[in-house]
């Protein structure tokens, strides 16, 4: 098959692409700030014989036209986390980047170096094999999404004007909840609809030896915390999936000291666009209540941040995808449900009405023991590097692969 010779081709740049690997994960930027790896995203592409064109500050566009037939596009994203590295590994990440005014560390705590290093594979297989396929393959390597702020700026940036049309737009993430080597999709719903929200809520400081002179934002704060998590347990319909996460209290300075304001960070998650706003009414609801309850000075302050839209898989797309998976993974390709996680990827197929389909492959040989995405341990194994890359190529297949 023609996807196979386009395959076989990967085997001439492997260990060229561990090392750029290993390079990117020594040195992974924060969200929107990807500047060192943008460069040396164009500095393969440009080796690689393309022209590479910014989109933004630190998003990356590069267009193959290999004649006629249709116009795939595959995103992959490119930022790095505020976590300090504890994989082990020789190559681990010792970076630090400025966020919020500190010096924070960054790891590649997600697997966007396998998604880049991935889609570099892809790309010089596909230029190796030019014979064997025929059309238009897009990469788009997309900045911020950990934040959500990326694939709105490449679009606000100009991404529908800078490339053709696509017939079918493609992503993917490695994951640890499936194993090594395989790669799993599904149709419909996928990845949840996700926001963050920042929410400070006021007392009166007061000495901690009169508690009674001032308004306790802690204790309040505290109830809010504990009456959040009825939402989800009462206010939810059992066949619904949804996730309130509380993953942040600050106040206070020291242990005799009432401050006059406490500030938690909430996330939500949902499959639902009607569930999701029944989240959000019923935290805005409750924090007003118990501010009310705990006589609050002043109107909470609620701010809604980092949305992720929900990610929905197109049924006709899909099952070309799932149907090429079968073909050449065979056993290795999984069955997978919705997963909870979020993405920003179908802002780039919504700006341009195009169909797509996002799926997961497996990064570690164990899943049971494999650390989480975000964890200080996260560090996929260098096999799906490879397996990134010919899940690219055979999801491609049905649209540009030569009979």
């Amino acid at each position: 098959m023609a996807v196979d010779d386009v395959i076989d081709a990967l085997s001439e740049g492997r260990d060229a692409r561990v090392e750029l690997y290993k390079e990117l994960h020594r040195s992974p930027e924060l969200s929107m700030a990807e500047y060192g790896t943008a460069d040396r995203i164009e500095q393969e592409l440009t080796r690689l014989g393309l022209e590479p064109v910014r989109i933004g500050e630190t998003g990356v566009l590069a267009i193959i036209d290999n004649g006629e037939g249709p116009v795939v596009a595959m995103r992959a994203d490119i930022d790095g986390l505020p976590v300090a590295e504890a994989s082990g590994a020789d190559y681990a990440s010792t970076a630090t980047a400025v966020l919020d005014g500190e010096t924070v560390p960054t790891m590649h705590a997600c697997g966007h170096d396998v998604h880049i290093v991935s889609l570099l594979g892809a790309i010089e297989a596909l230029l190796a094999r030019g014979d064997a396929w025929s059309g238009t393959f897009v990469a788009v390597f997309q900045p911020g999404e950990e934040t959500a702020e990326g694939a709105r700026s490449m679009v606000a940036a100009g991404l529908v004007d800078a490339m053709p049309q696509p017939d079918v737009f493609l992503g993917q993430h490695v994951m640890p909840t499936i194993p090594l080597g395989t790669v799993a999709a599904r149709s419909g719903p996928f990845m949840s609809a996700a926001a963050s929200i920042r929410i400070t809520v006021h007392g009166r400081g007061t000495h901690g030896s009169m508690p009674d002179a001032g308004i306790d934002p802690i204790v309040l704060a505290s109830s809010i915390v504990l009456r959040l998590q009825t939402i989800v347990a009462r206010e939810i319909a059992p066949s619904q999936t949804a996730v309130v996460t509380v993953g942040s209290i600050r106040a206070g300075s020291k242990s005799n000291i009432i401050p006059d304001s406490a500030t938690l960070l909430v996330n939500t998650r949902a499959f639902d666009a009607d569930v999701a706003a029944h989240l959000h009414s019923a935290i805005e609801r409750i924090v007003r209540a118990e501010c009310a309850a705990s006589r609050s000075p002043k109107e909470p302050e609620i701010e809604y941040y980092d949305h992720f839209p929900l990610t929905v898989n197109d049924e006709a797309v899909t099952e070309k995808v799932r149907r090429s998976f079968d073909e050449h993974f065979g056993e290795h390709h999984v069955p997978v449900g919705a997963m909870a996680g979020s993405e920003d990827f179908s802002i780039l197929p919504a700006a341009f009405n195009a169909p797509s389909c996002f799926w997961v492959l497996g990064g570690f040989a164990d899943p049971a023991t494999a650390p989480g995405n975000h964890s200080p341990a996260f560090l996929p194994e260098l096999e799906s590097l490879d397996v990134g890359a010919r899940a690219i190529l055979v999801a491609s297949a049905p649209w540009l692969m030569r009979s």
